[in-house]
């Protein structure tokens, strides 16, 4: 992670009050950027911000729900009004809050989750991309799941609202790359989060989870940090329209 030099860069981070979110911010502040903090609650999104500010880097907390693109365009403002360009975009905003069979989905259930894991990150890329492409480009990446790649029943939605983010990376990627921008996806396995945790108290999804992996582990929310810092970092100047598979040999099974 040390290699990878990320000075001059700003980067903007959905989803960056809490768990991988939270640890991206901070690993980008490592390598360098500075750090856009967006979250729905700005007091979270300030701590972390904070905590970026204390490693020599400058932040800026914005509240937002990733769902309206109306406050989508109130981030895009607040955003380039501070710093004037932004060279990294992680979509890393999601949720799930539904296990179980798509005949239990409600129509507002499904209207929330699409909002937030696909409407969202197409909106805030779309409208970001012609700033980037003035600025020289950049680097957008899409946090999706290998629940997108491999879906599970149980979270039957969820795997689709991912696997619809993964057609839009290549799509994004096709437009945008006259422009210098790059566009990946990384799609994490199974790492401990509060998503992750909360859903570990069904009986048995733990387990499961562990025994579904070739390493037979659960990650460490900070081992998700590397491959964003490759996607984010020139180390993958040739590389765009792919996703990038952190999941402890899950897809191997």
């Amino acid at each position: 992670m040390n290699s990878i030099d990320l000075s001059g860069k700003v980067a903007l981070v959905t989803g960056g009050s809490r768990g991988l979110g939270r640890a991206m911010c901070l690993g980008l502040a490592d390598a360098g950027a500075d750090v856009i903090v967006v979250s729905r609650k700005l007091e979270n999104c300030e701590t972390v911000a904070q905590l970026v500010r204390a490693k020599g880097r400058k932040a800026l907390a914005i509240s937002a729900h990733t769902g309206d693109p109306e406050a989508l365009d109130k981030v895009i403002e607040q955003s380039y009004a501070e710093f004037g360009h932004v060279d990294i975009l992680i979509n890393n905003a999601g949720m799930n809050p539904m296990l179980g069979p798509l005949s239990e989905l409600t129509v507002e259930l499904f209207q929330k989750l699409f909002d937030v894991n696909t409407k969202g990150p197409w909106y805030l890329a779309s409208r970001m991309a012609p700033k980037m492409a003035k600025h020289g480009g950049g680097s957008i990446i899409n946090v999706i799941s290998v629940a997108g790649l491999k879906p599970p029943a149980y979270l039957g939605f969820y795997a689709a609202t991912k696997a619809a983010l993964q057609a839009l990376t290549k799509v994004m990627a096709i437009e945008w790359g006259p422009h210098n921008i790059r566009v990946n996806a990384l799609a994490p396995g199974s790492y401990h989060s509060d998503l992750f945790d909360s859903a570990a108290a069904n009986p048995g999804y733990e387990e499961g989870s562990i025994n579904a992996t070739v390493q037979k582990r659960i990650a460490e929310t900070e081992e998700i940090i590397s491959p964003i810092l490759y996607l984010a970092s020139d180390m993958s100047a040739y590389t765009t329209g792919h996703t990038l598979v952190s999941d402890g040999g899950y897809m191997l099974l």
